[in-house]
């Protein structure tokens, strides 16, 4: 029998089930010492009994809203993150938190799950507010709510940033949202204009601070955390902690629970990665190239949706690959069915998603291409992990939009490594590849043999129809090949279109002036401008040269000859309740003063406490700014 300890009226006793109590204790001390012995043995027993029910783990020993955590098991999360482990208790507490953590540690969850499990699904106006930097982590964190809240009868979430018409905007906000999503600068407009109402307001989320900062729409941030109610629960997420942030942090957040979280997130030495930069309605073309040219021996195709593994499945057939689905909706018994097809070469492509293809792990699997872009490094690391097993070598395939550059950043940053960029094979290496496969084919087919019936056929139509033997040969492989042509056609030499992703490169370095009509009597601010030419005309920021604006219009330097269609589509964006309107500028002069509001984003900007602020950061172009910049994105 085990030694117990226990202690009884100060005294500590020590022995086994049999030992007798001291004469000394009292009928009510040896019955204490009594039921304290049963109880420890009891509690052992449980600890060692197999039968005995096991404690809560992962997710589930989280205060999660059944119906959240529901949703968590789906997805095929069984662990939550150290952010996640670290933020989710305290903020269901309604603890303010404050997190110090990179993009890409599961930061949307930590914040996301918390917030839908205190939801008040029949309350009236935004009980919840979450702060982006960018018009795309904005898109991206109102997806993660909506994909958490799945279970959450009638729940509504609403994206909010600059750059797309106000009217989608104003109607989801007359409709109601539990949860808004926003950039910085279009939340100012709503709550100037009063179609944002915050008098509801439980949860404030301030989501990657830092870039806030850098971008300069930290006075943004203030005055919106001065617009909300007193009693609300504030976390604040920053990858580091400028000194503005930790002003920040004290002036809003009350006794906030303090998390810092390093992420170990790393790949395999033994996996190659590239990413190819493709625009969204380009991508099949991309991925049917690379599958003709790259040599492979089985593949995943990873998408971001059950729909898309399907409609991508049924497309890559008809093109005449071995491909087929597997995703969240497939029976158990239809998956390993259609693994083992893979595993025996039965198949060589399998579309999936994230949760369908968790702990696959087949030996031929070669490659990983990823057709939409994962949502956080860490769910990156665990796709092309199904490839480079055991120690063999395998290559990973990102397929990256212009305007989802920051998330393959954050993945390069989270994880440590470089991403390199990967040409896309070009339409005469994809010819070459089908020449030879039909060469090849044509060689196989005649060490086959057995072609004496056909040879004589062939024989008998060319004597009969005086065809040479070429011409027969050459209707037999049109007959084969069918309707899908056996070469792709040349492509066309005007690449210059663009489109609402950023994807317009212009022919050259040169510049020229336009005008927009739009001016200071408009309230108009540069990074208004840039957002709508960036969202609205698809120019990548850095083709947005100086901004110059005046009473009644603008100048702005931006590429040499633009497309008349392109010009035409931004003359019909609306900035400050206007049409841009934009012309060239015959005669007119810009003023070059000050920095480009056009600058390039991924390269740094120091925060600056005084003197002349750049058009980001406020200020009209050359001069000293009054207020922040509004909404870039």
């Amino acid at each position: 029998m085990p030694q117990i300890d226990h202690a009884v009226s100060g005294q500590v006793l020590t022995g086994d089930a049999s030992t007798e109590l001291p004469a000394e204790l009292t009928a009510d001390a040896a019955a204490a010492s009594v039921d304290s012995v049963e109880s420890a043995l009891s509690e052992q027993a449980a600890a060692t009994d197999p039968e005995a029910p096991a404690e809560p783990s992962g997710f589930d020993a989280l205060a999660i809203d059944p119906l959240v955590r529901k949703v968590v098991a789906e997805l095929g999360y069984e662990t939550p993150s150290p952010i996640q482990a670290q933020t989710i208790p305290p903020l269901l507490e309604g603890r303010d938190v404050m997190g110090l953590a990179q993009t890409g540690t599961g930061k949307t969850a930590a914040f996301a799950l918390p917030i839908l499990s205190n939801i008040d699904l029949n309350g009236s106006g935004p009980q919840a507010l979450v702060l982006a930097p960018t018009r795309e982590l904005a898109i991206q964190v109102a997806e993660a709510f909506q994909r958490y809240a799945k279970h959450l009868p009638g729940f509504n979430v609403l994206p909010i940033y600059g750059g797309q018409s106000y009217g989608p905007q104003l109607a989801g906000l007359k409709r109601g949202a539990h949860v808004v999503v926003g950039t910085p600068g279009r939340l100012i407009d709503h709550l100037d204009k009063g179609s944002l109402n915050l008098r509801h307001l439980k949860h404030l989320v301030l989501d990657e601070a830092d870039e806030m900062l850098r971008m300069g729409f930290i006075e943004d941030v203030e005055r919106i955390l001065q617009s909300v109610p007193e009693q609300r629960q504030v976390a604040l997420f920053s990858a580091t902690m400028p000194g503005a942030i930790r002003k920040i942090s004290q002036s809003y957040l009350r006794d906030p629970v303090e998390i810092s979280v390093k992420t170990k997130t790393s790949t395999a030495t033994n996996i190659t990665q590239k990413y190819v930069p493709v625009r969204g309605p380009y991508k099949l073309d991309a991925l049917t190239r690379i599958l003709e040219v790259q040599s492979f021996d089985a593949m995943i195709v990873f998408a971001r949706t059950k729909q898309i593994t399907e409609e991508l499945a049924e497309k890559l057939k008809a093109r005449g690959f071995n491909a087929s689905a597997i995703n969240g909706d497939v029976p158990q018994a239809q998956r390993e069915r259609t693994i083992g097809h893979l595993r025996e070469g039965r198949i060589d492509i399998l579309v999936a998603t994230d949760v369908a293809a968790r702990g696959l792990d087949v030996e031929r699997i070669s490659h990983v291409l990823n057709y939409d872009i994962p949502h956080d490094s860490e769910s990156y690391v665990h796709r092309i992990g199904r490839t480079g097993r055991a120690g063999r070598s395998g290559e990973a395939i990102l397929f990256v939009s212009p305007r989802e550059r920051h998330m393959l950043r954050s993945i390069e940053k989270a994880t440590r490594q470089s991403i390199e960029q990967m040409d896309l094979p070009s339409i005469d290496d994809v010819n070459d590849q089908r020449l030879a496969r039909f060469a090849k084919d044509i060689t196989e087919t005649l060490e086959k043999g057995g072609l004496e019936l056909f040879h004589n056929l062939v024989q008998e139509y060319e004597r009969t129809h005086d065809v040479p033997a070429a011409e027969i040969a050459a209707a037999l492989a049109a007959m084969v090949q069918g309707d899908r042509p056996l070469l792709l056609e040349p492509e066309p030499q005007d690449n210059r279109r663009g489109g609402r992703d950023g994807g317009y490169e212009p022919a050259g370095s040169d510049t020229d002036t336009y005008r927009v009509e739009v001016g200071r009597r408009n309230r108009v601010t540069p990074s208004a401008l840039v957002g709508a030419l960036a969202n609205e005309g698809g120019l990548h920021s850095k083709h947005i040269g100086h901004i110059d604006i005046r009473a009644e219009h603008t100048l702005i330097e931006l590429p040499a000859n633009l497309p008349e269609d392109m010009l035409r589509k931004l003359s019909k964006t609306q900035v400050a309740g206007r049409g841009l309107r934009i012309s060239r500028a015959d005669g007119e002069v810009l003023a070059r003063r000050g920095p480009r509001p056009g600058r390039d984003r991924d390269k740094p900007r120091p925060h600056r406490k005084g003197g002349p602020r750049s058009p980001q950061q406020g200020g009209r172009a050359g001069g000293y700014g009054k207020r922040p910049s509004r909404d870039r994105t």
